[in-house]
């Protein structure tokens, strides 16, 4: 309980350290990662982005890809493609202007647990097919889980969930963007959980902090 609330007060320092008002949404976001053989894996994903709680669409991301493990369980290779449709808000105005992105992301996955923490690392590269460009862009992800009641990630256990993501360009304005999360969550079963927590969103001039509700799937074809 005490790294939660060191967690959230990296949060608090994160949402000061910038100007501009912060605002609060809302994601809602589901995980999909079935397993289809020893080695190969399917990744799907769906996130529902508010500006507010709900009703209030910001961004609707849609992603899948086709993995391999290069050790048993681990070692996560994967190419997928993504789908982003953006409504954002024009300055000054009640009206918002629609954009499409196409993505195709390339990523690698290493898993390592040491006693009860559970560190999951992702390097991600996207290339970026924009309305009017193209860019590449590269993302580091560090995330750790901790069983509070339990002392492994096992069935009713609740765990603390924390990650931090940078996005790195590889143009002009090398820094795009950094994430830094925060919440609690509860084990299903072996292969579904749920957490509910708070992200908060540091941009170059602006941040923003988002509630989030998360499901993961991880129900295999192969059962």
């Amino acid at each position: 309980m005490r790294i939660f609330l060191i967690v959230l007060l990296s949060l608090s320092i994160n949402k000061f350290a910038y100007s501009q008002k912060s605002e609060i949404g809302n994601w809602f976001v589901y995980f999909g990662n079935q397993k289809i053989n020893r080695n190969w894996n399917w990744h799907n994903e769906i996130q529902y982005r508010n500006y507010d709680f709900i009703g209030d669409t910001n961004q609707i991301l849609l992603r899948t890809g086709i993995g391999y493990n290069l050790t048993e369980n681990n070692n996560n290779v994967l190419i997928g493609y993504g789908f982003i449709n953006t409504q954002k808000y024009i300055p000054d105005s009640d009206q918002k202007q629609e954009s499409n992105e196409h993505r195709i992301f390339q990523q690698y996955i290493k898993k390592k647990n040491f006693g009860r923490f559970y560190f999951l690392n992702r390097f991600r590269m996207e290339q970026r097919f924009l309305s009017d460009d193209f860019q590449i862009r590269l993302r580091y992800f560090l995330n750790i889980n901790i069983p509070l009641n339990k002392k492994t990630l096992e069935k009713n256990a609740i765990y603390l969930s924390t990650y931090n993501e940078v996005f790195v360009n590889t143009e002009n304005k090398l820094f795009d963007r950094n994430r830094i999360y925060a919440a609690l969550g509860f084990v299903i079963n072996k292969n579904c959980k749920v957490e509910a927590g708070i992200m908060s969103q540091s941009l170059v001039q602006s941040n923003r902090n988002q509630f989030q509700i998360v499901i993961f799937n991880n129900l295999p074809f192969n059962n």
